[in-house]
């Protein structure tokens, strides 16, 4: 076998691969004899038909699959032995039929193109990003320090609506001004402190148990999932109702919040573990600044990944890549191709930028990163349910065994790496820290909601 590499330009080749007869001959041979051992063809006994019969029934498919085995590992070898950066992999090409005779097989040789990986450089030394950072600010804490109360506060009873009770009561469909038959009935919680601002808002606020009222049920809800789960209907049908209801007030409840002590430190973090209300102050802006530090990556992983991919020069062989993205997908045509290649061409860049980064900076995942990767993660996971995380030895056995998984072992490797390479960009670049008001900072995060 004979590879020869025709260099059209820098991104795209032909490589040429040439096969002898002497490269395929035993090969078919031996296929040929299995496929005789195994044929169950009727007029011959099992494993006794002649190979002419054999030859004429199978052969040329034989040869196909064969001749595809070696041409396939030829030109694997050839790229590798030659160190071709590649993109795609390489595709026959559609103006020229292989040359050789499947009548009367000698020599053949076909032809494929390939799309080659594009020298590049990257200039981010001078680069500088804002890193925004949240402004936890006393007003802040105040609401976080509130909430905590009310979460381990207790509900009591009470005569009248206050803006932040829960009110209980009975919804029945009208149709006019009285109920329609076969209407929806439920009874419900409406919670004043969530609810937006509306007429039927006004009208609750200060009424009684007893106390009746049509009502919306759009304007005391939040949404079609939320007025679904009040009146236990379904969402579809939340989304076209129409209906107003008449609501009878039964129940009010007020919540009273826990007071601000060492009762309620103890039960926030553990007994002894924080004792006044200024460590818990500071307790609090810890793990703010903690939830809110992925938040500050995102932003600036985004930032700086769209700014490589749009003002690095990278040349890529469009043409060749975009029929291999038709070729290799069943159901997409050439325009669709076109239409979605801008996407496709980012990724590729960031790709390619990604794989220089870990090859000049020596970026590497080691299977211990991993393991601790998964460990994190299961931690993380027993902690959401209050619940004690396992030994580390049975942790790591966990870990190791959910890693056998080739497709969970591929997705955490791959984040594994775009951590460290975002790390890197990080201490490559002049950062200047910018603390936003929480608002802001979610609108820069999240975009405007």
């Amino acid at each position: 076998m004979n590879v020869v590499e025709e260099k059209i330009d820098n991104l795209n080749a032909v490589l040429r691969v040439k096969i002898s007869k002497e490269d395929y001959a035993e090969k078919v041979e031996k296929t040929l004899n299995d496929y005789r051992k195994q044929a169950n063809i009727p007029g011959f006994r099992p494993g006794k038909t002649p190979i002419g019969i054999i030859k004429k029934k199978y052969g040329k498919a034989i040869l196909a699959e064969e001749l595809n085995k070696a041409v396939n590992q030829s030109l694997f070898d050839f790229i590798s032995k030659n160190n071709i950066q590649v993109l795609g992999n390489p595709l026959p090409k559609s103006d020229e039929e292989v040359k050789g005779d499947f009548e009367n097989p000698t020599d053949f040789e076909f032809a494929y193109e390939i799309g080659v990986s594009p020298e590049f450089k990257l200039n981010i030394d001078k680069a500088s990003f804002d890193y925004l950072k949240i402004d936890i600010s006393a007003e802040m804490l105040d609401k976080e320090i509130e909430n905590l109360a009310r979460r381990y506060g207790k509900l009591v009873s009470t005569d009248t609506v206050g803006e932040k009770d829960m009110v209980l009561g009975k919804f029945t469909e009208l149709d006019g001004d009285k109920p329609k038959e076969g209407g929806i009935s439920n009874t419900s919680t409406i919670s004043m402190e969530f609810i937006p601002e509306s007429g039927a808002k006004k009208n609750l606020m200060g009424a009684k148990i007893g106390d009746e009222f049509v009502i919306d049920p759009k304007e005391v809800s939040k949404g079609a999932t939320d007025m679904g789960a009040m009146l236990a209907i379904k969402k579809e049908e939340a989304e076209v109702l129409n209906s107003l209801f008449n609501f009878q007030i039964t129940e009010i409840k007020k919540m009273i919040p826990a007071e601000v002590n060492q009762e309620l430190f103890d039960k926030l973090f553990g007994a002894g573990a924080i004792s006044s209300e200024a460590e818990l102050r500071q307790r609090i802006t810890d793990d703010l600044t903690r939830m809110f530090s992925a938040d500050s990556d995102r932003v600036f992983n985004n930032a700086i990944s769209k700014k490589l991919i749009e003002e690095t020069p990278i040349d890529l062989p469009e043409s060749f890549l975009k029929r291999w993205i038709a070729a290799t997908n069943e159901n997409t045509t050439i325009e669709k191709v076109e239409q979605d290649f801008e996407s496709y061409r980012n990724g590729l860049k960031w790709q390619l930028i990604q794989n220089k980064l870990i090859k000049e900076n020596d970026v590497k995942v080691d299977p211990q990163d991993a393991i601790n990767y998964v460990k994190s993660m299961m931690i993380n996971q027993y902690a959401q349910y209050g619940i004690p995380a396992p030994e580390d030895a049975e942790l790591d056995k966990y870990a190791k065994n959910a890693l056998t998984n080739k497709e969970e072992a591929n997705r955490i490797y791959d984040n594994l790496y775009q951590t460290k390479i975002f790390t890197l960009l990080k201490g490559m670049v002049k950062l200047n820290e910018k603390s936003l008001p929480y608002e802001k900072f979610i609108e820069e995060a999240y975009g405007k909601q």
